[in-house]
C-alpha cells in the first residue's frame, strides 16, 4: 500500500518508531507485509482551522498553515514522496496507490500531492472508485472526467462503483450509458457489506458511526472537536456487556458508568 499524503488523526507507530496513518497499517496487514513509514511518507494531523502538524517519513516536521505547506513546503514533501515510492519499488513487486478525496479538485491541481500528480510520478494506471451509497454516482463519475485535463483523463483505465445495495440489473442501464459518455469501462461493482468492521480513517465519518447500545455497562466517549485515535474505542464493541455512546456538548452524563476522554 502507498498513500503519499494522508490527513488523519488516527495514527500508528511502526516498528521503525515512525508514525503513519492507521489506514495504511490496516492495508499493510491485509497485504501480509510489515507497515513502514514509506507507505505514508506525509501525514497531516489537523490541529485547528487551516493548521496541521506535519510528519515526514513518520517524524515531526512542525506545525504549518495551509498556505506555507502548499507553497513553501511542497518541494520538500514531494522529495520525500519520491524517496518512499522508490523504496517500495525496490522491495515489492506490486504497489497499490491510494488517492485522497477527489482527483478533480481543480482549484488545487497545481498543488496536488495525493492524486493524479502521484499517478504521473509513478507512471501508474488509475482506477476511479465512485461511492454510490450517497447517491449521484453517475453524475460524480461524469463530472470528474469532465473536470480533469486530457493528460489526467488518459491515465484512468477503469471505474469501480463501490457500496452498492440492491438489484444489479437496475444499475446496468446506467453503467452502459456512463461508459458511452466517458469511454472507459466500469470494471466492477462492489456490494455494500454491513458486516465489514473496519476502522474509520478520520473523524469525518464519525457522524455516521453507530456503536452498539444494548450492553448493561454504559460507556460515554466525549466527542471532542479534533478527536484523535478514536479507533482505539472499536475493540470495546466486542465486549457484550458494554454499550458505547458518543457524548455531544448538549448531552447529559446521567446514567453513564464511565467516560472516555480520547
Amino acid at each position: 500500500p502507498f498513500k503519499s499524503q494522508n490527513m488523519s488523526l488516527n495514527s500508528y507507530t511502526t516498528n521503525e518508531n515512525r508514525e503513519i496513518a492507521m489506514a495504511q497499517v490496516l492495508q499493510a496487514e491485509a497485504a501480509g507485509v510489515e507497515p513502514s513509514h514509506h507507505m505514508n511518507p506525509i501525514l497531516l494531523k489537523p490541529k485547528e482551522d487551516f493548521i496541521s502538524h506535519v510528519l515526514i517519513h513518520g517524524k515531526p516536521a512542525g506545525d504549518m498553515n495551509f498556505y506555507d505547506y502548499q507553497r513553501k513546503f511542497r518541494t520538500k514533501a514531494l522529495k520525500a514522496i519520491k524517496e518512499s515510492l522508490n523504496n517500495l519499488r525496490k522491495n515489492y513487486d506490486l504497489i497499490i496507490i491510494e488517492g485522497a478525496g477527489s482527483p478533480a479538485e481543480i482549484n488545487m491541481r497545481q498543488y496536488d500531492l495525493a492524486n493524479m500528480e502521484i499517478a504521473h510520478l509513478a507512471d501508474a494506471d488509475v482506477i476511479l472508485v465512485a461511492d454510490i451509497d450517497k447517491g449521484g454516482v453517475f453524475a460524480s463519475i461524469a463530472g470528474t472526467f469532465m473536470l480533469l485535463d486530457k493528460k489526467d483523463r488518459e491515465r484512468i483505465k477503469g471505474v469501480i462503483i463501490n457500496k452498492f445495495r440492491g438489484n444489479l440489473d437496475i444499475l446496468i442501464p446506467g453503467i452502459k450509458k456512463i461508459e458511452e459518455i466517458i469511454k472507459v469501462p466500469v470494471i466492477g461493482v462492489i456490494p455494500y457489506d454491513e458486516g465489514l468492521k473496519l476502522p474509520e480513517e478520520d473523524s469525518a465519518s464519525l457522524s455516521e458511526r453507530k456503536y452498539k447500545s444494548k450492553g448493561k455497562i454504559k460507556i460515554g466517549v466525549l466527542r471532542l472537536p479534533r478527536i484523535s485515535n478514536f479507533t482505539d474505542i472499536d475493540p470495546l464493541e466486542y465486549e457484550k456487556d458494554l454499550s458505547i455512546k458518543f457524548i455531544e456538548a448538549e448531552d447529559t452524563l446521567n446514567g453513564l458508568d464511565a467516560i472516555i476522554i480520547p
